[in-house]
């Protein structure tokens, strides 16, 4: 199977070439799920539409535990592929793997048990509570599929093969889209018929990758032929993912307690914030798993003591990150209106106008989201996970806070909710920069 040493060639073009189908494969989930959007909010309607985006909210929070957990494993599989320990990656795998199955578990046992209190605790209007628990309790079965897609994409980025996970998504995308088009357009199933899609979706590419893995790689067969877990690689995942998972979790607890407050204010607000969220996630989304690729890159670099690299990496990174979202800034600011009528009916005036506002608030500022994941990729691969923490409270608790406060002065309202997100932002880069420019030498000495 095909593997990629990061610790060699030129700083820019290796980055950027591991980076590209990772970019790719982000670019195409979030396509589906702006046709997913699309679909919901064209041949469903606002209220679906409104139901639709608050889900989205919630699962992105429940399997931010997930994410977080593949994202620290990853950190250690790339550590022992940088540093050739076969033996200590083997360990790894299997301590990995059992924490996923665990945790998907536990989450889709849970969310299924507790789905009306989660319903009344984001404060869903009654108009739509309904469709809300439908849906909900539909895409709460796809929990294990994306364990196994984030564990198996995980590992084969780690090693430098950021093609496959690529590949698997593309598929998932294609039956996604497909059958969005069957279930909700030719075949009225409404919002059911919208989540049906998704969770085939995100079975086809979890198993479609793990089964490519074992028939491919033969570290993963051996590694499974003799399962073991060890307690001493138990707790080196756990403290590389403890964390992570931690900085995952509250960075998406803020954003659903900011989604509760949304809707509060209607399903205006909310139909226009899910358009909105669709589109800027779009936007800003490469520059989150340019980010993941930063981190594996550093990460690799690290293992095998290569901290000239890393700090050469570290500044592409920023040069690159900035550029890109300055230019994405420019675009959407004069594309804003056409961009939320992919969504919103025409006729649906408030709406419209509520999701232009939005987007011209935040647009600007995405340099702040894409400085703000590659910090948080750094911290991640040098072994200071507890730092991402910080600046994840400090982005969310800022958001939050101002969140609540300004949305409740009746000349800001709403308002209020979208300056706060880049206000949070801002505050988070400006802490993170300063910690690694002042302590750069004994972080990155520290890990070594």
């Amino acid at each position: 199977m095909r593997r990629k040493d990061l610790t060699v060639g030129p700083v820019f073009s290796t980055m950027c070439f591991f980076a590209l189908p990772m970019i790719c494969g982000n670019l195409m989930q979030q396509g589906y799920n702006i046709v997913d959007t699309w679909v919901v909010g064209r041949y469903i309607g606002p209220d679906a539409l409104a139901a639709v985006g608050s889900a989205f909210a919630l699962m992105t929070f429940l399997t931010s535990v997930l994410l977080g957990l593949c994202m620290g494993s990853g950190v250690v599989f790339s550590l022992c592929f940088g540093g050739q320990d076969e033996e200590r990656l083997e360990r790894g795998i299997c301590s990995a793997f059992l924490l996923a199955c665990a945790i998907a578990a536990v989450l889709t046992g849970g969310s299924l048990i507790c789905v009306d209190a989660i319903i009344r605790w984001m404060n869903i209007p009654l108009e739509i509570v309904d469709i809300t628990r439908n849906y909900l309790i539909l895409v709460f079965w796809g929990i294990p599929a994306i364990a196994l897609y984030n564990f198996f994409g995980a590992y084969l980025k780690a090693l430098g093969n950021s093609v496959v996970p690529l590949v698997f998504l593309g598929i998932a995308t294609v039956v996604n889209i497909v059958l969005d088009l069957v279930l909700v357009v030719v075949y009225p199933f409404g919002t059911a018929g919208a989540a049906a899609a998704t969770v085939i979706a995100q079975y086809i590419s979890g198993f479609g990758i793990a089964l490519y893995t074992f028939v491919m790689d033969a570290k993963m067969r051996q590694t499974f032929r003799h399962f073991k877990i060890r307690k001493s690689s138990l707790k080196e995942i756990t403290s590389y993912s403890l964390l992570t998972c931690m900085q995952q979790s509250v960075m998406n607890l803020g954003i659903l307690m900011v989604q509760g407050l949304v809707n509060s204010f209607g399903t205006i607000v909310m139909a226009a914030f899910a358009a909105g969220v669709k589109i800027d996630a779009f936007a800003y989304m490469p520059v989150q798993e340019y980010g993941n690729a930063f981190s594996t890159f550093i990460a690799q670099n690290m293992g095998a003591g290569r901290t000239e690299r890393v700090k050469q990496g570290f500044r592409y990174g920023v040069m690159t990150s900035v550029s890109y979202c300055a230019l994405v800034a420019l675009i959407l600011w004069f594309l804003a209106k056409p961009l939320i009528l992919i969504f919103i009916d025409a006729g649906e005036a408030a709406i419209v106008a509520e999701g232009i506002r939005y987007l011209h608030t935040v647009g600007p500022f995405y340099w702040g989201i894409g400085c703000l994941f590659l910090l948080y990729g750094l911290y991640r691969a040098i072994g200071k996970p507890a730092v991402s923490v910080v600046l994840t409270v400090i982005s969310l608790g800022t958001r939050v806070a101002l969140s609540y406060f300004l949305s409740g002065i009746p000349e800001i309202g709403v308002t209020g909710i979208w300056w706060s997100i880049p206000i949070g932002w801002v505050l988070a880069d400006l802490t993170g920069f300063l910690c690694y420019y002042k302590c750069k030498s004994k972080l990155l000495a520290e890990q070594e």
